[in-house]
């Protein structure tokens, strides 16, 4: 099997390293990629918003399966084209990624299928803002509608700073807070059936302790001993299989992965949001405790074919990612500084460096964007899987590195998604 790669981060690092290690497949393509991913896969220049330019280049190198990996290439309607000229496609067409795109239509489509989720107010207005932050009190939760790379939300006990934030953005869904700890479920769809994966928890506050602003997502981890018995069960009957089929019925059938991000309230799981493709960097330890192969598990996705492969199975033990940043992240990023030792993982069966936003200049390898590489690590459990890349970040430095020191302490994991944060 012939597999082509979209995306340029860490997400598509992990995928295409997770590819390259099922037998079946026998050729990683990714576009444009990264110089992690380069090591393990050819690279086009191929951008990755261009439905046709990908199309056509999955159709020159012979793709039996396309991957489009972020967000917005899905919600431009990138794996429609490919679709279009023949080729079976791991991601949503541009009208199921409205599940992402729009917070407004995943609360719509929530509501219709009884999916229990936070109570929500579709604002427009400062005024209609204004009221529903008082209907639902502090803590105060205000999303984007559109597509902000995993920065558009705020959480907060200051009224102000939530009028702030909708004020800086066009139509925003204000919500009530879910109190409890977060974790995301990533499931494979096929239209019809999913396949959940391992829960994972990322860690999205830029400083210790879940302080200071969201980012795209600072380090991650899985197992989730603390996650009850029967949770997964409970989402896949309550959620999954109700949204699915709410989409089948609009004439939108989800193909890919479906991201339930979730909040273990009192109540039961409630789902935060829905994204439309894995999330990075919560799918890196999931995908490096994956035994079962994922190119035939995707193909059979791609194919509305799931319910003829066995389900995906996982080692024992865990894994836990810590990403480094650029100098200024989230607000901003620096570029161009030189990143060294890397190269002292290589040899580490363990441990990989995970590229997300890096680049290759006459200088060596240099920091090209906000969450610069992760650092993953597998080990018997989690204390050793977090020993062992902690390790690795102290082997690795460029100019204003930051990355947190509690990703993964237990217990803070659990209670992170569920502390009111200003």
């Amino acid at each position: 099997m012939r597999t082509l790669v979209v995306g340029t981060g860490g997400r598509e690092h992990a995928l295409v390293l997770a590819l390259s290690a099922d037998p079946a497949v026998t050729e990683v393509h990714a576009a444009p990629g990264n110089p992690g991913i380069g090591e393990a896969a050819t690279l086009h220049d191929v951008d990755p918003m261009d439905g046709p330019a990908v199309a056509a280049l999955a159709t020159s190198v012979g793709a039996d399966l396309v991957v489009i990996g972020p967000e917005a290439p899905l919600v431009a309607g990138v794996a429609d084209a490919v679709r279009a000229a023949g080729v079976a496609v791991f991601g949503p067409s541009r009208d199921a990624a409205r599940l992402e795109g729009s917070k407004a239509f995943s609360k719509e489509v929530m509501a219709a299928a009884g999916v229990p989720t936070a109570g929500s107010h579709t604002c427009t207005t400062p005024d209609e803002v204004a009221a529903a932050l008082d209907a639902f009190g502090p803590p105060y939760v205000v999303k984007d509608d559109a597509l902000a790379a995993g920065k558009g939300v705020v959480v907060t006990t200051d009224r102000d700073e939530a009028l702030a934030h909708a004020a800086g953005c066009g139509r925003v869904v204000v919500e009530e807070f879910l109190d409890g700890p977060e974790f995301s479920l990533f499931v494979v769809c096929d239209g019809t059936v999913g396949r959940p994966l391992l829960p994972a928890q990322d860690f999205k506050r830029i400083f210790d302790g879940g302080r200071g602003p969201n980012t795209g997502g600072m380090g991650s981890y899985a197992p989730l001993t603390w996650l009850p018995d029967g949770i997964v069960d409970a989402v896949m009957a309550d959620v999954v299989a109700p949204t699915l089929a709410e989409m089948q019925q609009r004439g939108a059938p989800f193909v890919g992965c479906l991201y339930v991000g979730l909040a273990l309230t009192a109540a039961g799981p409630k789902v935060i949001e829905f994204n439309c493709r894995f999330g990075d960097p919560d799918v890196q330890p999931v995908l490096a405790l994956l035994t079962s192969p994922l190119g035939t598990l995707l193909r059979a996705a791609a194919d509305g074919d799931l319910a003829a492969v066995p389900a995906p199975t996982f080692a024992d033990g865990a894994s836990v990612s810590v990403v480094m940043a650029s100098a200024g992240y989230p607000e901003g990023s620096s570029t161009g500084d030189v990143i060294v030792g890397t190269e002292t993982l290589a040899v580490e069966d363990d441990v990989d460096v995970i590229h997300a936003g890096t680049a290759r200049t006459g200088a060596g390898l240099v920091t090209a964007g906000g969450r610069v590489l992760a650092v993953r690590a597998t080990g018997s459990d989690v204390a050793d899987a977090r020993a062992k890349a902690y390790e690795g970040i102290a082997s690795i430095g460029f100019p204003g590195a930051q990355w947190r020191r509690d990703i993964a302490a237990e217990p803070l994991g659990v209670v992170e998604g569920a502390a009111s944060r200003g």
